[in-house]
């Protein structure tokens, strides 16, 4: 029988909730580099590749043998800018959380799988592992109402806020794009932010996700089981 949220809805112009967690549990994020990498990954997916500049990269009559496999690798690089929207994300020890946005019916499968396979061979490599990294193939959970949609991002965000001060400073997440302390050109929250006061504090989407635990909705179709 498949596991909870293995079987996935693919529609066009759908939201979704993808997270996974590491093979055991185990951790996918040893060190702050380890985040950074993941995080330059959804970058290069995300923003549009600029193909004639690496092309006129390649041209150089003096470039090196590495330099150009590596510029011959980012040509490959599949990209997804035009089909996938990141609204949110946050990165903790052992799972991520994605909401995002395909434009396109199954474009969350192929950039789920670039995703996965690449930071796989890099962690892979980095640790002198072998095998798989994550417990199993990407959870995804269509959001198909309102409340889903307001509230995934407040939980998305109050996990990675629930960690500030750790020694890594707090886990790597979207909150600080909606909040306007920082602009990241490949994470959009515009979206959800429509439905918060730009004027009002009590109506804010900081507020919103400060309240209480309590007041969260318990929202079981998007939340992850277990998911320390």
């Amino acid at each position: 029988m498949p596991s909870k949220n293995s079987s996935k809805q693919y529609v066009e112009n759908g939201y979704y909730h993808i997270y996974n967690r590491g093979v055991e549990k185990r951790k996918i994020f040893i060190d702050k580099q380890d985040y950074s990498v993941f995080l330059s990954y959804l970058k290069d997916y995300l923003l549009p590749k600029d193909e004639k500049s690496i092309r006129n990269k390649l041209s150089d009559p003096d470039i090196s043998y590495k330099e150009k496999d590596k510029i011959l690798k980012q040509l490959r690089l599949n990209n997804f800018n035009n089909e996938i929207v990141l609204l949110a994300y946050c990165l903790m020890p052992n799972h991520f959380h994605l909401f995002i946005k395909q434009n396109t019916k199954g474009q969350i499968d192929k950039f789920m799988n670039s995703l996965g396979t690449r930071y796989t061979m890099y962690f892979n490599r980095k640790y002198k592992r072998v095998g798989p990294l994550y417990q199993s193939v990407y959870k995804a959970v269509l959001v198909e109402y309102e409340e889903q949609f307001i509230y995934l991002s407040k939980y998305i965000h109050k996990q990675a806020l629930a960690l500030q001060g750790v020694p890594l400073q707090g886990q790597p997440c979207s909150y600080y794009e909606y909040t306007g302390k920082r602009n990241t050109v490949w994470v959009y929250p515009e979206e959800v932010l429509g439905y918060f006061s730009k004027t009002n504090p009590n109506l804010s989407y900081e507020s919103f996700v400060r309240e209480p635990e309590e007041n969260l909705l318990n929202l079981k179709d998007i939340l992850i089981e277990d998911p320390n």
